[in-house]
């Protein structure tokens, strides 16, 4: 099933659709739920009605259905009560933690590094990246993420992951000119991590088959910078699956639904497969050339990121952003 959300002016939630499976056509849903939001409040009751007229939609039976504009949409959740962003991709971590000359943690292989960002003011798919200062360093990383129902404290890994509601695509923008200093200061990211993007579609676990399993997405993430080809990662290749970083994450308390938890930028140590992110392009440029070739986002730049199924189809629908002076 792929579940959008439609903006809305009188409304901070939008107005849920349901999408068909080629994402050119959509039908509103809000006589079963008035935004994703409730839907996933109250998803034992929802989820059966929204996948009924989601076959309805594919079966062309649906004459109120009409075609996707998808400048027209929101973010799956325009907002949302919590989003945590892991970091499972351990070749990530270690090129970012070496280009600001911090040291890796002990406990890197075994505990998921996680921080809660602001879920109060996400990003449309097509929408603009503000930039209100060149030296803050903006940047673009290219993630999963999942979104959960009601996940009780303690859980373990194994049972968090059939909390697991829908899947998503992500640009969590990043400031890296801000990052060193906000974390010098012992308290983590804040004024560094501003509004992320997400993909207009989000799918079921169902919807992406054999590509879903144990709690990995296993296909590329294709990212395009300035209408270039920047990477291809394996978004199978985290380190931690999202059982675990659900589980982290409600070590010490229940996590609501409609919950946000992300995979952190897609990273694979076969660097031909480029990168998902500026800043590992910049390390990998200092490591193996000696110096820094590539500057941070500036006015005008552009960022594509989508994922396609092994026959070519576009998963989620496409995050295509600009930066623009705020």
């Amino acid at each position: 099933m792929k579940l959008g959300t439609l903006k809305n002016s009188k409304s901070r939630d939008g107005d849920l659709v349901i999408v068909s499976q080629n994402n050119q056509l959509a039908v509103r849903a809000g006589f079963i739920s008035p935004c994703l939001r409730h839907a996933l409040e109250n998803w034992t009751e929802t989820r059966p009605q929204l996948e009924a007229l989601y076959k309805e939609l594919n079966e062309g039976q649906r004459s109120d259905s009409f075609p996707i504009n998808f400048a027209d949409f929101h973010a799956p959740l325009p907002r949302s009560f919590q989003w945590a962003d892991g970091s499972a991709f351990l070749f990530h971590v270690k090129l970012v933690r070496m280009a600001r000359g911090a040291d890796l943690p002990e406990t890197l292989e075994k505990v998921p590094l996680m921080y809660q960002g602001g879920g109060d003011d996400f990003l449309p798919p097509l929408g603009d990246i503000p930039q209100i200062d060149f030296s803050h360093g903006t940047d673009f990383e290219g993630e999963v993420g999942v979104i959960v129902d009601d996940v009780p404290m303690g859980i373990s890994p194994e049972e968090a992951l059939k909390h697991i509601v829908l899947i998503v695509l992500i640009n969590d923008v990043s400031l890296r000119g801000l990052i060193p200093e906000e974390l010098a200061q012992g308290f983590g990211f804040f004024q560094s991590k501003p509004s992320s993007s997400f993909a207009p579609l989000a799918l079921t676990p169902e919807e992406l088959g054999l590509s879903w399993r144990q709690g990995k997405l296993h296909l590329p993430l294709l990212v395009e910078y300035n209408g270039e080809r920047f990477g291809n990662p394996d978004a199978g290749q985290m380190h931690f699956h999202f059982g675990q970083l659900i589980a982290h994450a409600a070590r010490t308390r229940n996590l609501k639904a409609g919950t946000i938890i992300g995979s952190g930028t897609v990273s694979n140590e076969d660097t031909r497969r480029g990168s998902s992110c500026l800043a590992e392009k910049r390390m990998l440029e200092k490591v193996n050339e000696g110096v820094i070739k590539t500057p941070f986002m500036k006015v005008g730049d552009t960022i594509k990121i989508e994922m396609l199924d092994a026959q070519g189809n576009n998963l989620f629908g496409t995050i295509h952003q600009k930066v623009v002076r705020s």
